[in-house]
């Protein structure tokens, strides 16, 4: 097991980000090990699809779900509010992330904002009951933090990497 310096969570071996809070665990190279390639022959067929464009081209932002791999483009408005629908809640978020079982990872039904001013992208906790996390760290509920590309962000235990344009 390894041990997360920041919340002392035991995760497997070879994790890279802690499981519970989402603070880096590596610190240095991972290990590599060399194969022998001399045997290796390309598949027969039609090539692989291209790679998706981690950016779409419009997007200043997107939001990587680590859970899921996938990638959600923030790209037509400069503020999102993120959080869960509820049937009993009028207001509701910019962006659902039900879809992703948000609710079983603790997020609240309006959690954060997360918005653009120029090439600064910053996020807000917006009072949420789990609270928001930037690389493993608390964020205060009503005050903006800065948000560098690569960022992992925790909304809860819903975690997604922040990819700045």
């Amino acid at each position: 097991m390894t041990v997360c310096p920041n919340c002392h969570f035991q995760n497997p071996i070879g994790s890279i980000f802690c499981a519970d809070c989402g603070a880096q665990l590596a610190t240095g190279d991972s290990p590599t090990h060399s194969i022998n390639t001399s045997k290796v022959t390309a598949p027969v067929g039609e090539p692989p699809p291209p790679v998706p464009s981690v950016l779409v081209d419009n997007a200043w932002a997107s939001l990587h779900l680590m859970e899921s791999g996938q990638i959600l483009p923030l790209s037509t408005r400069n503020e999102y509010t993120l959080g869960r629908l509820s049937e009993s809640q009028p207001v509701v978020p910019d962006l659902d992330l039900s879809p992703h079982q948000a609710y079983a990872a603790g997020v609240s039904r309006l959690h954060a904002s997360i918005k653009r001013d120029g090439k600064r992208v910053a996020i807000m906790d917006l009072g949420s009951a789990n609270g928001t996390y930037i690389n493993g760290k608390r964020l205060t509920p009503q005050t903006e933090r800065l948000l560098n590309h690569g960022d992992v962000v925790a909304l809860g235990k819903f975690k997604f990497q922040v990819l700045i344009r």
